[in-house]
């Protein structure tokens, strides 16, 4: 992949798809200065490239990548006298950047799954930014919310929500109770940058109707929704509400999104079945205040944390698909 991370917005076109990178960088920079947005024909993975840029920004290339709370014992000063970044960057450098792929060659989930998209078929971008929350648990749950009420506007009022929220990264068109199809999938992960902490924000949609793939869950994509549906579309109508989204979590963390949650939750009053040895099924009974989801077993309630947990509905007989970038 070509360094591209100091081009002025809107300096590199993608493929045939018009991206509208400087209108959008109008729109965000505001929000966050000092943004750049790359677009690319093709990256293996946007979470990793954005990862990397951050680890070697912090002068530790082995830096540890976590999910959101699971820290390796806070930030990494850099070591004095540390080598020029790359990039043309600054050591501890946390400036926000866009970068959105066309096709991702080893695209990823969660538990290190792969995940594969289309170009021109599929939204794949990560959003990487320093983030102080107090707490970041439920974090990907906040990123849901933001995602399916942006897309879905309509079930802001008193319409029935047609994406989904399925625990603790996906969304799903919704085709009845505790039933759907996957639209798409979130990956988060953060890094140390010096006394920061930056979280890459992975988001990968589908976009327009592909072959049938080997997903449990079936396949669901926006032209379902909109016709008209496109990549660039979709980021244009995601992307400020992300930004706006994460801020807030950075003030107020989950608290301010379970409600929305609440409304979208697919799992909610359902049975499901877990990879964890310890609650292995039993009926979803919504989220706790940290994002851990609440399943209850018998006369027991169970917290079951995201972590290496995988959860189905009850009656789907493969493995949950992973959410990507």
């Amino acid at each position: 992949m070509p360094d591209t991370s100091d081009l002025q917005p809107d300096a590199l076109h993608a493929g045939h798809l018009q991206w509208g990178a400087e209108d959008l960088w109008l729109e965000l920079e505001p929000l966050l200065p000092g943004l750049s947005i790359e677009v690319v024909a093709r990256c293996d993975s946007t979470n990793t490239q954005l990862l990397e840029r951050a680890r070697r920004s912090g002068g530790r290339r082995d830096t540890p990548i976590t999910g959101p709370g699971e820290f390796d014992g806070g930030p990494a000063v850099p070591p004095a006298g540390a080598a020029p970044m790359p990039y043309g960057r600054r050591v501890d450098d946390t400036q926000p950047c866009l970068l959105v792929a066309e096709h991702q060659s080893r695209g990823r989930g969660r538990m290190g799954r792969p995940w594969q998209a289309s170009a021109g078929a599929s939204l794949t971008f990560s959003l990487s930014l320093s983030l102080e929350p107090a707490d970041w648990s439920g974090m990907s749950l906040a990123v849901g919310v933001a995602l399916a009420d942006a897309l879905d506007p309509a079930a802001l009022g008193e319409a029935a929500p047609r994406i989904g929220l399925k625990w603790p990264n996906d969304l799903w068109l919704v085709e009845g109770p505790g039933r759907g199809r996957k639209l798409g999938g979130i990956l988060i992960e953060t890094v140390a940058v010096g006394r920061c902490r930056m979280a890459v924000i992975g988001v990968g949609l589908n976009v327009l109707p592909q072959p049938t793939r080997e997903l449990s869950s079936g396949y669901a994509c926006l032209q379902e929704l909109d016709p008209a549906a496109s990549a660039p579309e979709a980021l244009r109508r995601i992307a400020r509400p992300l930004v706006l989204a994460m801020q807030r979590f950075g003030r107020e963390g989950f608290a301010g999104f379970a409600a929305r949650f609440a409304a979208r939750d697919l799992l909610a009053g359902h049975p499901v079945v877990t990879t964890s040895p310890e609650v292995p099924d039993g009926v979803a009974e919504g989220v706790a205040s940290d994002g851990s989801l609440r399943v209850r077993r018998g006369q027991q309630l169970h917290h079951v944390a995201s972590a290496e947990v995988s959860v189905r509905l009850q009656g789907d007989d493969t493995p949950s698909p992973t959410s990507l970038s």
